[in-house]
């Protein structure tokens, strides 16, 4: 139809610009609501002092019309003004998601953006059907085959419109069956063992195993794979595969189709490339030895392993490639490990991001990667763990970005995701009271007062250790139960108290608390 549209208004501009042959003086656009005329003009292929000729009607009609941005396009004549008449299709100002539960409209949105429905999108009416089909698409690839979708727009001031989409989800399909043909060697439970889909009731219904989605199905085909392969079937495929959905669109019904071909055993092992920490060294690595079945579970372990040893001396990009060479006649492969460690990487900078509460000295002290050195995986794994224990962060990550322009340098850039502190919303610490203040002398924080004062972390098994480098930079030795915090003009000083055998401060239980000099009551005002 936009087609026969299109080729009527070629028709009557050609058959006008023909018989109105004219210079142009001057050239204005009506019917602009949204769009300005400069944003015209640009797609226009005409300008003031041109000759208006047919060919120049039609390509002018044509570039506008495929903008996507009109429903009609058409040229007249005033003098030796030239009129461009548009009719603007609205945008879309909003679209709405009712009755999606088990889909997040989070979720939805991308996939309507991929067919170019998206809030600032020009709007055509005929695009409503794509709406309902992609919507359609999404439920069906999680197995609710009952879906139905209704769409709704409503017009707004301005040519906008406001896009309603209304889901009835249904019930999510169950699977009733899954049956595999072609299986000699193994028996469909063995086979089925590892699949995150299953037919029966009981436990797998409670944990959802017999709901049906195209995802989970993927998934399953690919375990099938590993499962042979694993077993020396290097000739393994799954030829085909079936879903049939009950007439009442609850029930499925699957059937994979699959060859298992012969096994295969490991003739050799190959070492090629560029072997710079030894030979000997890198077959220790290998899991996999001559003799035995193929295995692709062993074949990948022993590049994880080769690649990680190469990560821990600086080759961060290093790259392992297992190459099998098949003889079917005698059912053997050959297995050629070719090794491209790449360039020697090491550190430019280490960057935190995320601790708003904790300093970056606290993080960097924790740092087993340090700048201006190599690149070692290991030692940014033992970092993260380290700083995991500290008790402070929900999460950590950390990315090793190159360095633009070169190709022997990365950042480390640490993110963390700060647990609450128990500090007041000013970011300041709660006053604890005269009784720990000493004029000239460092603040005490017993222990009483600082587990109560940091109960949400201390009530999760915290490390107190951990909880005074942070916040006070004080390192506890021993079993002792005083913080001191560096005050200007006083200097770090630590005051420790020694520990009983229930883990309480001697002065607590009435006993001194040094050689030479008397415990002091920290509550002076609870003394009689």
């Amino acid at each position: 139809m936009k087609r026969l549209c299109l080729l009527l208004m070629l028709l009557a501009a050609s058959a006008t610009a023909s018989a109105e042959t004219f210079r142009i003086g001057d050239i204005r656009v009506d019917g602009l609501q949204r769009l300005s005329e400069g944003s015209i003009f640009s797609y226009v292929p005409l300008e003031v002092g041109d000759r208006l000729t047919p060919s120049l009607a039609r390509s002018t009609i044509r570039d506008l019309w495929e903008t996507g941005f009109f429903d009609d396009v058409s040229l007249a004549r005033e003098g030796d003004v030239l009129i461009i008449t548009v009719e603007e299709r609205p945008a879309i100002s909003s679209i709405s998601i009712a009755g999606n539960q088990q889909i997040k409209t989070e979720d939805l949105m991308p996939a309507l953006a991929g067919i170019g429905i998206a809030e600032g999108e020009i709007f055509d009416q005929l695009e409503l059907d794509r709406v309902r089909q992609e919507m359609i698409r999404q439920y069906y690839s999680r197995g609710y085959y009952g879906v139905d979708v209704e769409t709704a727009v409503s017009e707004l001031s301005r040519n906008r419109v406001a896009l309603s989409i209304l889901v009835k989800e249904g019930s999510q399909a169950r699977i009733r069956h899954i049956n595999i043909v072609g299986n000699e060697s193994f028996s469909e439970d063995e086979l089925r063992g590892d699949f995150e889909s299953d037919s029966k009731l009981g436990w797998a219904f409670w944990r959802g195993a017999n709901k049906y989605t195209r995802e989970k199905l993927s998934g399953d085909l690919e375990t099938l794979r590993a499962f042979y392969l694993d077993r020396g079937y290097l000739d393994f495929s799954i030829e085909s595969t079936q879903v049939s959905i009950a007439p009442d669109k609850r029930d499925i019904f699957i059937t994979a189709n699959i060859r298992e071909g012969e096994i295969y055993t490991v003739s050799d092992i190959q070492l090629t490339g560029e072997l710079i920490i030894g030979e000997q060294t890198l077959r220790n690595l290998i899991m996999v030895e001559p003799g035995e079945r193929f295995s692709r579970k062993k074949v990948e372990q022993s590049v994880d392993n080769i690649t990680a040893v190469l990560s821990n001396v600086g080759y961060a990009f290093a790259n392992v490639n297992p190459v099998p060479r098949i003889d079917r006649e005698s059912r053997e492969t050959e297995i050629n490990f070719f090794v491209d460690p790449g360039k020697r990487v090491y550190v430019r900078r280490i960057e935190f991001r995320g601790n708003a509460q904790t300093k970056d000295e606290v993080l960097r002290r924790e740092m087993r990667q340090f700048e201006g050195a190599w690149f070692s995986q290991a030692a940014l794994d033992r970092s993260r763990v380290r700083l995991e224990r500290l008790g402070f962060f929900d999460n950590v990550t950390i990315e090793t970005p190159a360095v633009e322009g070169t190709d022997d340098q990365v950042d480390v850039i640490v993110s963390v995701e700060e647990q609450p502190s128990g500090l007041d919303p000013a970011g300041q610490l709660p006053r604890l009271g005269p009784a720990c203040r000493r004029r000239g002398q460092p603040q005490r924080f017993p222990l009483a007062d600082l587990a109560q004062l940091h109960q949400p972390l201390l009530h999760r098994r915290r490390r107190l250790p951990g909880l005074l480098r942070a916040l006070f930079g004080v390192r506890p030795a021993g079993r002792q139960h005083l913080g001191v915090l560096d005050q200007p003009g006083v200097g770090r000083r630590q005051l420790r108290f020694p520990a009983d055998r229930g883990g309480l401060p001697a002065h607590r239980r009435g006993r001194p608390a040094g050689r030479h000099q008397p415990a002091r009551r920290l509550h002076p005002d609870r003394s009689r």
